[in-house]
């Protein structure tokens, strides 16, 4: 069996620029993974069929998981007659906005690319997962970068300082496609892209928190006000800043001391009962 890690993001910025003549939103974002992950197991098959086994009921295991159409993809874009078992053991939230179902697809990628002896590039995989979902190139790679077009191309920048984040998601799911189809492009205030790329760069961790934007809040927090309460909890318990990740509804809060993020989480725990620290 070979394991790949699939780590979640978090959107520093999400921005939307316009709807493009194909139906998806021209986006430009600044994402970094962080170290919550779910472990992909790939076991090797010989009937040429594709399996996804997963102990968590929600983990669809039929063509509707990202994970089974990067296999897929692979078999039948480079003619592959092996199969595969692919396990997976999730800590990522599903449908949280952390991109756990895009990173699983990524990471089956990669290791597929490995056990059936491809031999592609990271680029290579990164293509062809832009033709699985919007955040799936970014993932092939992790790290941070600055996504654009409908989120596939990349563009690698440094690592942002150092800090806590304490993610929270409360007991919703929330519908990406709802999200964005409940977008009012004309209005919206922008996120400054420009000043984060900066504040990353100068690794100014103030000018990263005074940074962070995510239109798609506009949306979700009207259709969903538990997601309004846990940025408000976070606030009052301290965090330096407080933003939705991708279109919700999990919440993460940037904290700089580790006793801080405890108390936070300590605090979230009460009403909510998916709450990480992560670096």
């Amino acid at each position: 069996m070979l394991y790949v890690k699939a780590p979640a993001k978090i959107n520093l910025t999400l921005d939307v620029l316009y709807k493009r003549p194909d139906n998806y939103h021209e986006v430009e974002m600044v994402m970094t993974t962080v170290d919550l992950s779910d472990r992909i197991g790939l076991e090797p098959r010989e009937d040429g069929l594709i399996k996804i086994v997963s102990a968590d009921r929600y983990v669809p295991d039929d063509q509707r998981n990202f994970a089974y159409q990067a296999a897929q993809l692979l078999k039948d874009t480079y003619g592959v007659e092996q199969g595969v078992n692919i396990h997976i053991e999730k800590e990522i939230p599903i449908a949280a906005g952390l991109a756990g179902g895009s990173s699983d697809a990524a990471a089956t990628l990669r290791g597929l690319n490995s056990l059936w002896n491809l031999g592609l590039t990271l680029d290579e995989l990164a293509v062809l997962g832009a033709k699985i979902g919007s955040d799936v190139s970014f993932c092939v790679y992790g790290g941070t970068a600055l996504a654009t077009g409908r989120g596939e191309k990349i563009e690698h920048i440094a690592t942002p300082p150092s800090c806590f984040v304490v993610l929270a998601k409360p007991k919703i799911g929330v519908s990406t496609a709802e999200v964005y189809g409940g977008l009012k492009i004309e209005g919206l205030e922008h996120p400054n892209t420009k000043q984060m790329l900066k504040a990353i760069e100068t690794n100014d961790y103030d000018l990263v928190c005074a940074s962070l934007g995510n239109v798609l809040e506009t949306v979700t927090l009207n259709l969903y006000p538990e997601v309004v309460t846990i940025k408000e909890q976070m606030q009052r318990f301290g965090a330096d800043a407080v933003l939705m990740s991708g279109s919700g509804p999990t919440v993460f809060g940037l904290v700089d001391s580790e006793t801080r993020a405890t108390r936070i989480y300590n605090g979230l725990r009460g009403f909510c009962d998916e709450v990480y620290v992560v670096r």
